[in-house]
């Protein structure tokens, strides 16, 4: 990616934000005064609000070489101060208004600057950022990740996608994510195209802004889609133009069959789902030719091996056994930083250990099923996928959200928990029991069901199972 090759696009709209439009001149002048301020630094913190300063401070610290660590905003004390001393970053980079909190020195950055910068050579090697976990098994790690994991990421899509410059994309998504950051923002902006960010999302806003302008594809993760399939049954004018777009892409979780259905039904859009993870950008994505069926994360990337392996790490070849995910492939991370200890016991054999469980469809389509941490369940000498049982209980009508986990239990081992948000129609324990026990098979059936007014979620609407209890 080089500034000189942005600033070739003239006039041609780069960013959109409700605040500010910027075409790819000025955006590569105003990231070339940024790549001035941070030259020879070793690396940069970027304040990673949901704004302008956000894309431009990036592609200026990745024009000069720098690597990058986004912060989130509403990072907690404790939290802020493990990654700030873990990363030790030379500057912080953000709006004039932002990160008056973070004890580091600062440049503000100005989307109205203007200066040329040279770019340094680099190397596919090089790290590009350092993304941090979500800690939610033990303090946040700092996943390095080299500039060949954006590269590969990027045009795996666009081939799997038929992503072009001529693309607008539409999201709401945080900046300080994978998934906002990375495809949402820098993917647009690698391949020529535009991004157009909502600020916060909004199904309304995300409507207009697919035919006003008008724009091709939508970025979102599930609990967004929810809202939309709301919207689009309640307004066949906004259904309409939901159904202009090009793609509708959902990731960061599982996108429930419930969600899926309802948005067809009423845009005739069928959505696109894709799978990657902090360490590995993205690993698989249905393609825009392929069958688009709910429950399905498509097949591998070009370039990126992938492979489902038992507890002894032996490769799983019979479709349908669930087992865990491991991946292969310029997409991977270089280390976990400062951490040689967890960055060993990520891999075998030169294949990263992803944690996540998943089973293949006969033609190959990967299903997930949870993570290994809090989604398998081991239950009547069975291995079940958490993930399975609550799209089945998402297809219930008295079903608004659901999560399941599980509690030990003598006789079983572990015994199925549902945790469920009623509908407006609810429905009773012993049915919800029953759906399960007819739409899987008996030995996935929850043994106790809980019912809850909501379910803990994260920025990107994942649910906190550890918080539920």
């Amino acid at each position: 990616m080089k500034l000189s090759d942005l600033g070739a696009a003239g006039s041609r709209l780069a960013l959109r934000f409700p605040e500010l439009t910027l075409d790819y001149a000025g955006l590569a002048a105003a990231s070339g005064a940024v790549a001035e301020a941070v030259a020879g630094k070793r690396r940069v913190a970027v304040y990673a609000s949901a704004r302008p300063h956000t894309a431009i401070a990036v592609l200026g610290a990745i024009a000069a070489g720098v690597p990058v660590v986004p912060l989130n905003p509403k990072l907690g004390d404790r939290e802020l101060t493990h990654i700030l001393t873990d990363s030790a970053p030379d500057l912080l980079l953000c709006a004039p208004d932002e990160g008056g909190h973070i004890a580091l020195d600062r440049h503000e950055v100005d989307p109205a600057a203007r200066a040329s910068f040279t770019e340094p050579a680099t190397d596919s090697e090089d790290p590009l950022f350092i993304v941090y976990t979500s800690g939610t098994t033990g303090a946040p790690k700092g996943v390095v990740q080299p500039r060949r994991s954006l590269e590969a990421t990027v045009s795996g899509l666009a081939e799997a996608w038929a992503w072009t410059a001529e693309d607008v994309v539409v999201h709401g998504l945080p900046l300080f994510h994978v998934h906002g950051l990375v495809l949402g923002t820098l993917g647009p902006i690698l391949l020529g195209g535009s991004v157009h960010h909502l600020g916060r999302f909004e199904a309304e806003a995300a409507a207009e802004a697919l035919t006003a302008y008008p724009s091709t594809m939508l970025f979102g993760v599930p609990t967004m889609y929810s809202r939309v399939a709301e919207a689009v049954e309640a307004d066949t004018g906004l259904a309409g133009r939901f159904g202009a777009a090009r793609l509708l892409v959902s990731g960061s979780a599982p996108l429930p069959a419930s969600v899926h259905k309802r948005i067809t039904a009423a845009t005739g859009q069928q959505i696109i789902e894709r799978y990657g993870l902090t360490e590995t950008f993205m690993n698989t994505s249905v393609r825009i030719d392929g069958e688009r069926r709910p429950g399905t994360v498509g097949l591998p990337l070009a370039g990126v091996d992938l492979r489902i392996t038992d507890d002894a790490g032996t490769e799983i070849g019979e479709p349908g056994l669930v087992g865990e995910v491991e991946v292969r492939g310029p997409n991977v991370f270089r280390e976990y930083l400062n951490r040689a200890d967890a960055t060993a016991e990520a891999f075998r054999d030169g294949w990263f250990r992803t944690g996540d469980m998943a089973t293949r469809d006969p033609d190959g389509y990967l299903r997930l099923v949870g993570r290994r941490s809090t989604d398998l369940i081991k239950s009547g000498g069975y291995r079940i996928g958490a993930g399975e049982i609550e799209n089945a209980l998402l297809e219930h009508p008295g079903v608004a959200e659901a999560a399941v986990t599980s509690e030990p239990d003598e006789d079983l081992g572990e015994r199925i928990i549902a945790w469920i948000v009623s509908s407006a129609s609810p429905a009773s324990e012993a049915e919800l029991i029953e759906h399960v026990a007819s739409t899987l098979t008996p030995h996935k059936r929850p043994r106790v069901v809980r019912f809850r007014e909501s379910l803990p979620r994260n920025d990107m609407g994942k649910i906190l199972k550890r918080s539920l209890g």
